[in-house]
C-alpha cells in the first residue's frame, strides 16, 4: 500500500472527505475559471470514491453493462451504492422508457445526485441510507441486517460497482439476499469484486500497490485498522454463497489489479454477472 493511501486512511472519515477537497482544490479551481467541467461532472474534490475520469470510467462500464449483461433501455435498474453518480450519468443517455433507483451512504453524493440529475432526469431517483461504514462514517445502521427498501421482484437489472470492495463478509451475505429479493426471476446482476484464490495469493507475496493481508479463511483485508478500506473474498467461499441465495454465476472478468499480465480485462477489479435463478428452476 502506498504512503499516501496509507496516511489517507489513519484520518478519521470526516477529515478524509476535507483531505480529498483540499488536494483537489487547485484543480477544482481551474476548471470553474475556464468553464470546462460540464453540469453532471461533480468537482474533483466532491468525487469519494475511485480515481481517474469520472465521465470515461461511468461510460465504459455502462457498455458493460450493455455487453456482459444485457441492459435494454426500457429496464428498471438499480444501482447499489450509487456514489456521486458515476454510472447515473451516462445511463441518463441510455434508459429511455425505463427508470432508475440508486442508493448510497454518504448523503453529500445523494445529494449531488439529486439536484444534478434528478432535476433534470426526474425517472432517476437517490435516496440515502444512513449504514454504518468505517472508511465513510463513524456510526450508522448495521449494514448486515439492511433491508433493501424496494419490493419484491422490481427491477430487471441491477449493479454494485466498488461496493462488495469494502464489505465485511455478513454484509455482503446480507446484500446478496437483498438482491436475489428484489430482482425479478431471471434478471441480471453485475457486481465488482476482489476475487483471491491460491496463484493470486501467491503473487500477493510478490507485493504490489494493492497488497492484502488474510484476515480470515475466507477474506483478506488490505488495512485492518479501517476493515472497510479494501476487501478481497476467496472464490472458494463466495461462489457457495452467491449460489445459497438463489443467484447463478454467468461469468467472471478477471481484472488487472493483481497484475496487468493476468487479463486483457480493461476494468481493474474483477467483474460477476450473476443471474437471478429464483423461480426459474
Amino acid at each position: 500500500m502506498s504512503i499516501l493511501r496509507r496516511l489517507y486512511y489513519r484520518l478519521p472519515p470526516g477529515l478524509r472527505f476535507k483531505a480529498r477537497r483540499l488536494w483537489y482544490a487547485p484543480v477544482d479551481i481551474l476548471d470553474w475559471m475556464r468553464g470546462s467541467r460540464d453540469s453532471l461532472s461533480p468537482p474533483r474534490g466532491l468525487i469519494y470514491t475511485g480515481s481517474g475520469d469520472f465521465r470515461k470510467q461511468g461510460e465504459a462500464m455502462v457498455k458493460r453493462f450493455i455487453a456482459l449483461g444485457g441492459l435494454l433501455p426500457e429496464h428498471r435498474v438499480l444501482d447499489i451504492g450509487s456514489g456521486i453518480g458515476r454510472m447515473a450519468v451516462p445511463l441518463t443517455k441510455y434508459l429511455s422508457g425505463g427508470s432508475y433507483e440508486g442508493f448510497d451512504v454518504i448523503e453529500l453524493g445523494v445529494a449531488w445526485c439529486r439536484a444534478h440529475i434528478s432535476e433534470r432526469y426526474p425517472g432517476f431517483t437517490f435516496r440515502y441510507v444512513g449504514l454504518s461504514n468505517d472508511l465513510y462514517r463513524k456510526a450508522g445502521l448495521n449494514p448486515s441486517q439492511f433491508i433493501f427498501p424496494y419490493a419484491d421482484r422490481e427491477f430487471d437489472f441491477g449493479f454494485a460497482i466498488s461496493v462488495f470492495t469494502h464489505m465485511l463478509p455478513e454484509e455482503v451475505e446480507q446484500y446478496l439476499e437483498q438482491i436475489s429479493r428484489v430482482l425479478k426471476p431471471g434478471a441480471i446482476f453485475m457486481g465488482t469484486f476482489f476475487l483471491m484464490n491460491a496463484a493470486r495469493a501467491e503473487r500477493q507475496k510478490k507485493g504490489g500497490t494493492f497488497v492484502f493481508e488474510r484476515e480470515s479463511s475466507h477474506h483478506w483485508l488490505m488495512d485492518k485498522r479501517v476493515k472497510a478500506a479494501n476487501v478481497a473474498y476467496e472464490e472458494s467461499w463466495l461462489m457457495p454463497v452467491i449460489a445459497s441465495k438463489g443467484l447463478r454465476v454467468k461469468q467472471v472478468q478477471y481484472g488487472y489489479w493483481c497484475g496487468p499480465s493476468e487479463s486483457e480485462n480493461p476494468d481493474f477489479q474483477d467483474i460477476i454477472v450473476l443471474e437471478n435463478n429464483q423461480d426459474c428452476l
